[in-house]
This record gives structure tokens, C-alpha cells and sequence, in this order.
């Protein structure tokens, strides 16, 4: 893995999906201290129950962290939606530099009992809209790397593991999942000589986000998982990597900070100490 070209994302515009919460919050706070320009895409306009924190509640975080803050709400299954974030973007900040494919749905529900309307949605989601919206990138990300402003796609997707432990369970949400990844490599090979790189990460143990807490075991597992800032610290890491050698991975969070030299992980902890962490969905031990 290349070292950094850069350390800051300073200056530099991103557009965020599902950015409200956890792991997308956290890597536009991230970017945010290095005094990045952001666009937020969420659905979260108002307080949810079982949902902390709006999409109005992270802009105003991630303004007061350095960064200026474009907020948007809508769907990323909506064309004419994701046109105008892109739209929108340029027209306020004069370009677009990198993109993070974040939102995400889940349900890990067994074919025979799967509704089509849920795996629908999942599609819709995550492998589509992660397609639709680098796509509608790519002039800009063409102009960026013209520019030589190191353009990136970022999409938080797993690599393609293809034991049948994965791939006999929770079918609908790793197609899904899984067509992210295969549009990062698709596109890493497509945007190769543009200079734009194409990456996915994934967490290596499960992360404390309302996704865990509310569907893989409460607060028993948020006391197994690591904080969403490991996603956000190894997203920042790529980020500013060089494009031109950076491009067509699937990586895991902990591996690029090690890769690094960052090998001291226990601060990740939601829960301090040696007790065993919980491995990700589609992470083998």
C-alpha cells in the first residue's frame, strides 16, 4: 500500500451518503478537522426513535469541525434526487473531489421469508445507488483528477469472501453488498487511466452503530464492536493516498491502518480491554 501523497483533505469537496449516523458521520468529521468542503445525503430529517441524531444534528457537528457543510435530504434510490446532489455540490463548492458510498440497508432475513419489497430496497440502496451516484460523479471526478486534485470513490462494501458460510446465509443483503464491491473493482478498471481511484473498506469486527444495536444483538454486541472512528481514520488514510497507485482494493479497516504503521487498535474499543471483539458479516476468523 502507497504511503499518503497528502495528509489533509483540506480544500477538498466530498460528498457523503448516509451520513446522518455512524460510520458515514464519522468519516465526514473526519474530513471535516482537515477543513473539507462536505455534501450529507440522508433520509433522517427528523428524530427517530431507534435512530440517533438527524441529518440536521451531524451538519451542524460537522460545520463546528471545520468543514462547509452542504445538508440534503433524500433517497439515494431517487434519480432525479441524486442529480441534484450532484448538481448542488458543484454549484456550491465548484467541484467534486471524492465520493463515499455509505448508506446502506440491511436485512438478514432468510430467502423463503425475504418480501421483495425488502430486497428491493436493499438493491436500491446499496449496490444501486452506489453505481448511480459514481456515475453521476465521473465528469467531475475526471476534472478533479485534471486538476490533479487526486479523486477518489470510496464505497463501504465487503471483500468478496465466497465461503458458503457467506454466501448460504442472508442471500438478498449479500448480493447487494457484494455488487458494491464488484461495482468498486468494475469501475477501479474503468476509471484507471482518468487517475480516479475506486476503493471499497470494510470493518473488520462488527462497528457500534444503531445497525448493530438494533438488529445483531443490542448492547451485548455494541460491548463486542469497535467505534465507527476506525472506519473514518482508515477511509482518511485512502483518501489521501495517491489515486494513480490506490485504486481497485477491497480492504479491511484494521489492515489499512497497519499498513500504516498504526498498530496500536485498543483505542477502537467501545469497550476497553482483551475480551474477544465480534467479527463482521462476510469477515472470515
Amino acid at each position: 500500500m502507497t504511503k499518503p501523497e497528502s495528509p489533509s483533505l483540506a480544500g477538498k469537496t466530498m460528498i457523503v451518503t448516509g451520513g446522518s449516523r455512524g460510520i458515514g458521520r464519522a468519516i465526514a468529521l473526519r474530513a471535516a478537522a482537515d477543513g473539507a468542503n462536505i455534501t450529507l445525503l440522508a433520509r433522517t430529517d427528523q428524530p427517530h426513535p431507534k435512530l440517533p441524531g438527524t441529518i440536521h444534528t451531524a451538519a451542524a457537528e460537522i460545520e463546528a469541525a471545520g468543514a462547509r457543510v452542504l445538508p440534503f435530504v433524500g433517497d439515494v434510490r431517487d434519480d432525479d434526487t441524486m442529480a441534484a446532489v450532484v448538481r448542488q455540490t458543484v454549484d456550491r463548492f465548484g467541484g467534486i473531489d471524492i465520493v463515499v458510498n455509505n448508506a446502506s440497508a440491511i436485512d438478514l432475513t432468510p430467502t423463503d421469508a425475504m418480501t421483495m419489497k425488502m430486497y428491493d430496497q436493499m438493491q436500491g440502496v446499496n449496490a444501486r445507488a452506489a453505481y448511480l451516484l459514481s456515475k453521476l460523479a465521473i465528469p467531475h471526478l475526471r476534472a478533479s483528477a485534471a486538476a490533479g486534485r487526486n479523486p477518489h470513490i470510496l464505497t463501504l462494501s465487503p471483500p468478496l469472501n465466497l465461503n458458503p458460510a457467506w454466501t448460504g446465509s442472508s442471500l438478498a443483503y449479500l448480493v447487494s453488498k457484494y455488487g458494491m464491491s464488484l461495482t468498486t473493482l468494475g469501475l477501479a478498471e474503468e476509471l484507471r487511466d482518468d487517475g480516479i481511484a475506486v476503493n471499497s473498506l470494510w470493518p473488520r469486527t462488527t462497528v457500534a452503530t444503531a445497525a448493530v444495536r438494533n438488529l445483531l444483538g443490542g448492547e451485548a454486541a455494541i460491548a463486542k464492536s469497535r467505534t465507527p472512528e476506525i472506519c473514518a481514520d482508515a477511509a482518511h488514510l485512502v483518501l489521501c493516498s495517491g489515486a494513480a497507485e490506490m485504486t481497485g482494493n477491497l480492504f479491511l479497516d484494521d489492515e489499512v491502518l497497519t499498513a500504516h504503521g498504526v498498530t496500536e487498535l485498543d483505542r477502537y474499543r467501545v469497550v476497553p480491554g482483551d475480551g474477544p471483539l465480534e467479527l463482521d458479516i462476510f469477515v472470515d476468523a
